[in-house]
């Protein structure tokens, strides 16, 4: 019997040399494409007629871009996350859900191997072997172009050599689409001082007239546009509808990979960057300090994590349990204005807005104390300081001085 192995296919050049590859090293190939909010209907059936021509012995696509949301990309709005305070984690966010799907087909199909098309030079082969080896130590991992360092030449005439020609004309640009973001590749990246062009971004910067859009939150979580209630996934995507047409949302990330080295890639992310700033400002309405001062820590480890395939440590459900508590008071109405290339937060309400007018109003108006009482009170905020300066020579009483 042919050895059963379950590989992860994307359609393009890499993941498709891999379906001939491994069935002439004696495997019976059985394909799955995980869809994670960026593949329509008519592209998921294209992946799976691709993949049967290639040879695949069975393909299954798998949309679990409501899994990604629940699991995934709603504690990235939980924590306003934007790993090096740019990227909202467009791409690595998606990786490990992928596997673990890729991982659940080959336990149904009860399949010795798994495989995946990642090179040795990025993220993505620590993403997908972490959780297989976690997961399923017996199942053995194969990945055909790191192990060999083929190179996209050889791979266009296997494939030739094979009956399978397709048009594979290299692309100035590698693109990555999904629900929480694109991520955009090219030579421009490769380099400190590149940019990509107009061109590289798969929305057209048509736009010019302004506009306002008013965002609904409901604990937390986008829940409608305009005062039209929807829910998570719907209103993510009205939202990229309605401001990629602006340019809104391009940026470039640079930071360390999980393999020691910088990286550098463009994204185009206009729905999750107006979310997270409208997110963030509501937020700011209606949680106590200290809930906005522990999130920023936890939310940046919590990133980190998710950034670095380190989803599956524990860890990361006790900041998801503690991000969700936070969210209890997250409600209420944020207004946005839209502009070509930029966008402003313009102003929120919510019933449990912290600015309440009837405690007073900052630098205008007191209802809560007295004269009195901000004397006392600075006081005994002062005392500690008063004690400490006091105590010192009185030659080296100037702040910074030895």
């Amino acid at each position: 019997m042919k050895k059963k192995i379950v590989l992860a296919f994307s359609g393009g050049l890499d993941t498709s040399f891999c379906i001939p590859y491994l069935k002439e090293q004696g495997f019976e190939v059985h394909t799955v494409s995980v869809n994670t909010g960026g593949f329509s209907e008519e592209e998921e059936k294209s992946l799976e007629t691709r993949a049967l021509e290639l040879g695949a012995t069975s393909h299954v696509n798998s949309n679990i871009a409501d899994e990604y949301y629940r699991k995934g990309i709603r504690f990235l709005i939980y924590g306003n996350i934007l790993k090096n305070s740019t990227y909202p984690l467009s791409v690595s966010s998606e990786r490990v859900f992928q596997a673990l799907e890729v991982l659940k087909q080959a336990k149904r199909l009860e399949a010795g191997f798994v495989a995946h098309g990642s090179t040795g030079a990025g993220n993505d082969q620590v993403r997908f072997d972490l959780v297989f080896d976690v997961l399923a130590p017996q199942i053995k991992i194969i990945a055909p172009i790191r192990d060999h360092n083929f190179q996209r030449k050889y791979e266009i005439e296997y494939l030739k050599s094979k009956g399978f020609d397709y048009s594979w004309e290299k692309s100035r640009y590698s693109i990555n689409q999904g629900l929480w973001g694109t991520s955009i590749g090219g030579e421009e990246t490769l380099h400190s001082d590149g940019f990509l062009p107009e061109a590289a971004y798969p929305h057209k910067a048509t736009a010019k007239e302004e506009k306002t859009i008013s965002i609904e939150f409901m604990k937390g979580e986008p829940a409608g546009v305009n005062g039209k209630m929807a829910g998570p996934i719907e209103t993510i995507r009205e939202i990229e509808r309605i401001a990629a047409p602006y340019g809104i949302g391009r940026d470039m990330h640079v930071g360390d990979t999980i393999i020691g080295i910088k990286g550098r890639v463009g994204f185009e992310a206009a729905a999750p960057l107006i979310i997270i700033k409208a997110h963030h400002l509501l937020e700011k309405h209606v949680l106590v300090k200290g809930q906005l001062n522990w999130k920023d820590h936890i939310s940046a480890f919590y990133g980190q994590l998710m950034h670095e395939a380190q989803y599956l440590d524990p860890t990361a459900r006790d900041m998801e349990a503690f991000l969700e508590s936070t969210q209890k008071n997250v409600t209420g109405s944020v207004s946005v204005r839209l502009r070509p290339y930029s966008f402003m937060v313009l102003g929120c309400r919510s019933p449990y807005d912290l600015m309440n007018p009837e405690f007073g109003s900052y630098g205008e108006d007191n209802k809560s104390y007295t004269a009195q009482d901000i004397i006392g009170f600075t006081k005994v905020l002062a005392n500690p300081l008063k004690i400490y300066y006091g105590l010192r020579d009185e030659n080296s009483t100037s702040v910074g001085t030895k």
